[in-house]
């Protein structure tokens, strides 16, 4: 296992670079942009949260990195550039070579990502035997020391998925994503089907590991109290775009977009007085069907007329980039 990492070397240096992407869903009309133009940079030992609306474009972003699309869903536009390698158009054999031993990926439900009639131990195995490692005896230790930084005793690599419960099985997904030692490992709401409990656990136990190894995450979820408590920086995606990106606490404590607010206003807090939860009128519009100028101008408390009129780009605010025209002009 590699040793810890000093938090100097976190954070150093960019290992993901994403520019311009924008992934297009064919349909028997206008093709559905998922994914618009979205660029962001990923630095090594940094955990990127990527939140909003189910539908927003979120995992499409996620799995278009990962490489991982398939139709009707096409990379249209843009590059992924991993480790100084542009990943987009790499042939399958090149993908496979990377996956697991540079990136892993966790889905969101391990019973359908692992293999049912295989045990853990024998989907380990596979892993680690397409990516050179022939040694046995290496296999086993290896299997039996990643159970064991997610806390399941080895004795469930004899086990099958459906013998396990939904925890254990993200964990020993997790696992399985560390058994290389890669520097990025990408999750799509891992957490989503375990109960409050199991959640804050796992992410404790992901963050804690991450510390240790000094791996990179991108985490995709709905839930904005996980990424609060977890995550270095917070993107906020609407309509397939990012239309907030900044540090987590203080895109927390002073949100800028308009639509930040609404979903930070949609949860409530275990902390201070109680409040009454506004939420955010309407619906996310039709991404072959989008409104003219800013995508979350009908559902805005602040519209402005000029909304109607211009696609706003990304402003400097307070700490962070916000797609909103209130910022155009930078305040001094």
């Amino acid at each position: 296992m590699p040793d810890a990492v000093p938090d100097a070397a976190i954070m150093t240096d960019v290992i993901l670079n994403v520019s311009d992407i924008t992934v297009e869903y064919g349909t028997s009309g206008k093709p559905a942009r998922a994914v618009d133009q979205v660029s962001l940079e990923l630095s090594r030992g940094e955990f990127l949260g990527i939140v909003g609306e189910s539908g927003c474009g979120k995992s499409t972003l996620l799995f278009a990195i990962a490489q991982l699309l398939s139709p009707p869903a096409q990379l249209v536009a843009g590059r992924v550039t991993f480790k100084g390698r542009d990943m987009v158009g790499l042939t399958g054999e090149a993908l496979r070579t990377l996956r697991w031993r540079d990136y892993s990926v966790v889905m969101q439900s391990a019973m359908n990502a692992l293999n049912p009639v295989m045990t853990v131990a024998a989907q380990y195995d596979d892993a680690m035997r397409a990516h050179g490692i022939g040694d046995t005896t290496q296999i086993r230790a290896r299997a039996r020391e990643v159970l064991a930084l997610v806390g399941i005793d080895a004795v469930h690599l004899k086990s099958y998925p459906h013998q396990l419960s939904g925890g254990m099985r993200q964990r020993v997904m997790i696992a399985m994503a560390l058994l290389l030692s890669p520097d990025l490992i990408v999750m799509d709401e891992p957490t989503s089907a375990l109960d409050v409990v199991a959640q804050r656990s796992l992410m404790v136990q992901v963050k804690e590991l991450q510390r240790r190894l000094g791996f990179a995450v991108i985490f995709v979820t709905h839930d904005m109290s996980l990424v609060g408590h977890f995550s270095d920086r917070l993107a906020v995606m609407y309509a397939g775009r990012i239309v907030e990106i900044g540090p987590t606490r203080p895109l927390f404590a002073n949100p800028q977009h308009p639509y930040t607010r609404g979903l930070l206003d949609s949860f409530p807090s275990v902390h201070g007085p109680k409040v009454h939860l506004e939420g955010i009128p309407g619906a996310p519009p039709d991404l072959a069907d989008l409104p003219s100028g800013c995508r979350f101008r009908p559902r805005c408390p602040d519209v402005m007329p000029r909304c109607a009129e211009v696609e706003p780009a990304l402003y400097p605010a307070a700490e962070a980039d916000v797609r909103c025209l209130l910022y155009e002009t930078p305040h001094g």
